[in-house]
């Protein structure tokens, strides 16, 4: 199970607060820990590559999701797929995980006050309060990370290495896999070397003036990663 660190878990109780708080309805700014290291020297640019995927991967339906948003992020950098695959002057493999777990906070630590029950002053809950209470337990933290690794197929040197991770309350994956692809090719083909924060703004689509019932859910739009 993610066990997130503490640096990050408060920010993750105060998202879940504005979610609830309903400010989820305006922008929304998704921050990924990116890691590159290039060596794109003798690779003009641009230029095609072919997919390879492992078995395990082939063989995942929900896989297919991955692979798109990989395939449309390399486009916008100007890799495109070649139908033809051993023509193909780039190798490009692709890798992805997806974890959930509970945020830590002191006020959910089991070994301080016992298995979700406590003494005195509740922080966790949405009341505070003297006296002796069963604690609510802390948000759900989804991980997301993917991997892109770009091998010359003549040489069969690897000539890019570049990751993306995303972790926070929120989770929508059909957006969210798109995000950490265009945030791992941030700066293509001359990025920072090693880590750096990308972050990214959904802003979403206005409604229809008419015609929408009020009920109708939102539905945002990445924009272009900015560091």
């Amino acid at each position: 199970m993610l066990k997130p660190s503490r640096r990050w878990a408060m920010a993750a109780l105060l998202t879940a607060t504005a979610v609830l708080a309903g400010c989820a309805s305006g922008p929304r700014q998704i921050t990924s820990s990116v890691q590159t290291y290039a060596s794109m020297a003798g690779v003009k640019l641009p230029t095609t590559y072919r997919m390879e995927l492992l078995p395990s991967q082939s063989q995942q339906a929900s896989f297919a999701r991955v692979e798109a948003a990989a395939e449309k992020a390399l486009q916008r950098v100007g890799l495109t797929r070649d139908p033809r695959p051993d023509l193909a002057r780039l190798v490009v493999q692709v890798g992805a995980t997806a974890t959930q777990g509970r945020a830590y906070h002191p006020a959910y630590d089991d070994w301080f006050y016992g298995p979700r029950f406590g003494w005195g002053m509740g922080f966790g809950g949405p009341r505070m309060g003297f006296g002796m209470h069963w604690m609510d337990t802390p948000p759900l933290v989804y991980y997301r990370g993917v991997k892109l690794v770009l091998r010359d197929q003549q040489t069969q040197k690897i000539v890019y290495e570049t990751s993306a991770a995303y972790d926070e309350v929120w989770m929508d994956d059909n957006v969210i896999w798109d995000i950490l692809f265009d945030a791992a090719l941030s700066d293509f083909p001359n990025p920072p070397q090693g880590s750096r924060t990308v972050r990214t703004t959904l802003t979403p689509i206005a409604k229809p003036a008419t015609n929408t019932p009020a009920s109708a859910p939102a539905t945002t739009a990445p924009t272009p990663a900015a560091r």
